[in-house]
């Protein structure tokens, strides 16, 4: 398709044509790529949208929540919905499922909903590669509501708050003891946490959860934004506490739009993103370099000695 379709049938919302400039933004061919850039520099920065970043512990309920979630919000006819999923990669295989469209049964078949489930690669992070991109095309087709839901592996996966305005961490009850909380990483980039699968006999037990994480995070430092983060219990499953949580996530986004935080945490994401697009390109400059690389080391040269040769 050419830069005019596109343009035109993002701007129509065919959904269609959306999958396609994704589809362009993940290509690793850089002529289809920049395809996909030309037409999102066309639309230009979408502000008045709301990104809410999604991770947690593997098992802990996300997609369920994601849908119960968006059920939720689709009950304002303003608002159109756009779930981009990241999945793990296998290590050997480098495939992956790309099951979250058959875990979300209501926004898979909702008009205002679009889900577009991607393959980590090998990204660090919790996210995919272009994941940013596809949510700046998503944004462009007119979805005012972005959920991202990334990998969930753990306390290293804080890469999502450089692409959201609201960080959510999702958990299970039980896993709240007070040394659990207050490991640095994912728990002090939370803005808010909700202790899922609160129901039946777990739901004394994700109650206590809920009480030792808020104690917990009363020892972290003080947010920058001044935002003291939530904690909450919730079943996605029974689709109870998702109310709760979209109080607090709209609570937390019109304090940051009047204190004027969330416009320098975007320009600030750009900036993050500007490195790290840098730092890829020049990493991907390695391929090119593979045969000095194993001549140097038969030679016996240090690595550190064959690197600086290839830099110059």
């Amino acid at each position: 398709m050419t830069k005019e379709e596109l343009v035109s049938g993002i701007t129509a919302g065919d959904t269609r044509t959306l999958s396609k400039a994704i589809t362009l933004a993940e290509s690793s061919l850089p002529e289809k790529r920049n395809l996909a850039l030309e037409v999102i520099a066309h639309f230009g920065p979408q502000n008045d949208t709301f990104r809410i970043g999604i991770t947690g512990t593997p098992g802990a309920g996300k997609s369920t929540f994601i849908e119960s979630l968006g059920k939720y919000i689709l009950q304002d006819p303003l608002r159109k919905i756009a779930v981009l999923s990241v999945d793990p990669s296998s290590g050997k295989t480098h495939g992956s499922i790309l099951g979250d469209k058959t875990r979300m049964n209501y926004l898979s078949s909702h008009e205002r909903a679009y889900i577009r489930p991607t393959a980590s690669g090998a990204q660090l992070g919790g996210l995919a590669q272009n994941t940013r991109l596809a949510m700046l095309l998503c944004e462009a087709a007119g979805y005012n509501t972005i959920l991202i839901e990334s990998v969930g592996v753990g306390q290293g996966e804080t890469e999502i708050s450089q692409l959201s305005d609201v960080f959510t961490l999702v958990l299970n009850p039980g896993g709240g003891d007070e040394l659990q909380g207050i490991k640095r990483g994912i728990m002090e980039m939370a803005d808010v946490i909700v202790v899922n699968k609160a129901d039946g006999d777990a739901e004394r037990q994700a109650s206590l959860t809920a009480k030792e994480y808020s104690m917990a995070l009363h020892l972290m430092p003080e947010n920058e934004n001044k935002w003291v983060p939530k904690v909450i219990t919730a079943s996605a499953l029974h689709e109870k506490g998702i109310a709760i949580f979209w109080d607090k996530v709209t609570e937390f986004d019109a304090t940051m739009i009047e204190n004027l935080w969330k416009s320098k945490n975007r320009q600030a994401q750009m900036y993050y993103w500007t490195q790290k697009t840098i730092q890829d390109l020049l990493l991907a400059k390695i391929e090119n370099h593979q045969s000095q690389i194993t001549k140097g080391l038969a030679e016996g040269k240090l690595p550190e000695v064959v690197a600086r040769e290839i830099v110059g």
